[in-house]
């Protein structure tokens, strides 16, 4: 019967046993007490040493790492819930109230952002016109100011970047109507100016900010400031509002009845 080396077996570089199945082999070495480690069976008097072999310094650092970066992501969370937990409820419910009575009026609602702020504004147009919508049983009126990319590229060419919202308002909003303006920073040369034109022209107007508050905090007629000045911390706070705009009406169709 053809042998080979047994030094999976761990038993000395120059002993032999003869080839048996795999499962025979490891049936044996757990009888005598051996231990699987990374497909081959061990003495537990050598498993210590080895398991110092396999740990390089490279895993030693990938151990550091992963650590380190649980530990970010813990800070990261934590710093996310304080800005959740700055939300204002009493400006929250107003915003409520005021979707509510521009559903009733039949009024527009127009809002956006720049960057993460027009996603938020797209996400938010989609919930309040489509679910929000569907739940009340009458539709809202939303649209949402960067979402159509020849436009506002052909306001931007013509005139300036800072008239892309503007220029749309100026076809669109009509006194009553609501002007709802995403902005971390809040001064954002284009929400300013659209907001500024809104006001100016009897429309209500809404500001989402971060700590820092800028201009638009200073020209809108309702304003909500998340205490971070973190971009990605306040927009995931500024989509949060939006989404209890949004669900307040699709959970309690009754408050815009």
């Amino acid at each position: 019967m053809p042998t080979r080396p047994a030094t999976r077996r761990n038993d000395g570089p120059e002993s032999t046993y003869p080839i048996r199945p795999a499962s025979i082999w490891a049936w044996q070495s757990k009888a005598r007490g051996e231990v699987e480690v990374s497909g081959t069976y061990l003495k537990p008097s050598s498993i210590d040493s080895t398991l110092d072999a396999f740990c390089t310094d490279k895993r030693v650092d990938d151990v550091h790492a992963v650590r380190k970066m649980k530990q970010w992501i813990g800070e990261y969370i934590k710093a996310q819930k304080a800005a959740h937990d700055s939300i204002p409820l009493d400006a929250v419910a107003q915003l409520v109230e005021m979707l509510s009575d521009a559903l009733k009026g039949n009024r527009q609602i127009f809002v956006f952002g720049n960057g993460g702020s027009a996603a938020n504004a797209s996400h938010f147009a989609t919930d309040l016109g489509k679910g929000a919508s569907d739940k009340a049983g009458k539709r809202f009126r939303v649209l949402s100011l960067n979402d159509n990319v020849s436009w506002m590229t052909a306001l931007a060419n013509d005139y300036a970047y800072e008239d892309v919202f503007v220029g749309q308002l100026q076809n669109y909003g009509q006194p009553g109507d609501i002007a709802l303006g995403l902005s971390v920073s809040g001064n954002s040369p284009n929400c300013v100016k659209g907001l500024e034109w809104a006001r100016q022209n009897g429309l209500r107007t809404v500001a989402l900010v971060g700590a820092k508050r800028g201009r638009m905090a200073e020209v809108a007629e309702r304003v909500i400031m998340i205490n971070d000045t973190h971009y990605g911390r306040v927009e995931d706070a500024h989509m949060g509002i939006c989404h209890l705009l949004c669900y307040a009406i699709m959970e309690h169709p009754e408050w815009a009845a």
